[in-house]
C-alpha cells in the first residue's frame, strides 16, 4: 500500500489532511466563533513574542498575557473600527452584544463584552480562511496609530 505524502505548507492543507470540512462562518453563533478567536489571536501573539528572543516560559506568558487580556482587545478593537467593512462590524456587534453566561474576571462588563466581538471578529476570519485580512486587522491593532471614522490620524 502506497503511503500518502502529507503537506502541510497552507493551513488549507492542513485541515483538509485532518478531513476538516469547510465551513460557513455565518451560520456559527457568535460566542463559538470568539471561543475559536480567543485561541486563534493567542497563537498568533504567541507566535510574535517567541519568535522575537528565546526567554523564560513566564516572561513570554507576561508579555502574551498584556496583549490577549480583555482590556488591551477592547483598546484594539476601537482602533480598528475604522477600519471594518459593514460584514466585519456586523460580526463584531453580533458578539459584543452576544449573552454570555461568563463573567469578567480581571476586566469591566464593557472591556469584556468588546473583547469578546474582537474574538469573534477573529474566528470568524479564521473560519472564512481569510487569513491575508486577519492579518491585516491585528497588525493595524498592534502597530499602526489610530484612526478617527473619517480617516484622520489622531495624535
Amino acid at each position: 500500500m502506497e503511503e500518502k505524502e502529507l503537506k502541510y505548507n497552507t493551513m488549507e492543507q492542513m485541515l483538509e489532511q485532518l478531513q476538516v470540512k469547510k465551513v460557513d462562518a455565518r451560520t456559527y453563533s457568535p460566542l463559538a466563533l470568539a471561543y475559536m478567536g480567543d485561541a486563534v489571536y493567542e497563537i498568533i501573539i504567541r507566535t510574535m513574542i517567541v519568535s522575537r528572543a528565546n526567554q523564560q516560559v513566564n516572561k513570554y506568558h507576561k508579555k502574551a498575557s498584556s496583549y490577549v487580556k480583555a482590556e488591551s482587545q477592547a483598546k484594539m478593537i476601537v482602533k480598528l473600527e475604522p477600519y471594518l467593512t459593514e460584514e466585519e462590524e456586523a460580526v463584531y456587534k453580533r458578539g459584543r452584544n452576544a449573552k454570555s453566561y461568563t463573567t469578567a474576571k480581571n476586566a469591566s462588563m464593557i472591556d469584556y463584552r468588546m473583547a469578546t466581538g474582537f474574538e469573534a471578529l477573529v474566528g470568524y476570519l479564521y473560519l472564512k480562511n481569510d487569513w491575508k485580512r486577519l492579518m491585516e486587522l491585528i497588525h493595524i491593532g498592534l502597530f499602526e496609530k489610530e484612526q478617527t471614522k473619517e480617516g484622520k490620524q489622531e495624535v
